[in-house]
């Protein structure tokens, strides 16, 4: 799925336009962004992903990784892991124990009563989390969101949620995310300049992200189509 990554790209605007990876090719299709956002997303389009970085977003892979494989909205869709990864970076730098001026907390800055509200929402669902308690997301402490797992199931949850209603939209899941989803009118972002610098940062952080993955794609075929040439009778 992974090598599908260039059909999410709208090249004009340097827009990513899904969130969603889907498992049937061809199912989502493109979107288009807002012409008020180009230059955010322009300002960030060679946003780098530091080593450092990277290091620190690999020690919650296995999380990331493991919650972005719930299809919480619509069967056989999943939200892309990189987009997480570029929604932590912007928010705290992977950083779990960040806590913003508006007291949003941990890896994706999600406010108490956002997560409190998601956290309800996720004991409706069928699904049994590993590494989660479910105590913890039946009465969830603003403590709880600096703990990796259930920041990151929130946020994969709450991104799923915004992508499903918004149809893929990176740059109106991502004002969602930060101004609501009420301040979404008329299939515009809005006119707040933290929310449409986020969509710029994000979408920056998430070209980034999928450049390098297909960067490491290619590698790793090419080791591995010189293994089999080395190989006696080749």
């Amino acid at each position: 799925m992974f090598g599908e990554v260039k059909s999410y790209f709208q090249p004009r605007a340097l827009l990513v336009a899904m969130i969603l990876l889907p498992t049937l090719p061809g199912a989502v299709g493109p979107a288009h962004a807002s012409s008020s956002i180009n230059h955010y997303v322009a300002k960030y389009k060679n946003l780098p992903v530091s080593e450092e970085q990277r290091e620190r977003l690999a020690s919650y892979d296995h999380l990331i990784e493991y919650f972005c494989a719930f299809a919480f909205f619509q069967p056989r869709h999943r939200v892309n892991p990189n987009f997480i990864r570029a929604l932590i970076l912007a928010e705290s730098n992977a950083d779990p124990r960040a806590v913003s001026p508006h007291k949003a907390r941990g890896l994706a800055q999600i406010i108490h009563e956002t997560g409190r509200i998601a956290a309800g929402e996720l004991l409706t669902l069928p699904h049994a989390f590993q590494y989660i308690d479910r105590k913890r997301l039946q009465s969830l402490r603003q403590e709880d969101l600096h703990d990796p797992a259930i920041n990151i199931l929130i946020a994969c949850y709450l991104v799923a949620k915004y992508n499903h209603r918004f149809e893929g939209r990176l740059d109106l899941v991502v004002s969602a995310w930060n101004a609501g989803e009420k301040s979404v009118q008329q299939s515009q972002a809005p006119a707040i300049e933290e929310t449409r610098e986020l969509v710029g940062r994000i979408n920056g952080y998430f070209l980034a992200l999928l450049r390098q993955h297909e960067q490491d794609l290619a590698r790793h075929s090419a080791l591995n189509e010189g293994q089999h040439h080395s190989r006696p009778g080749s």
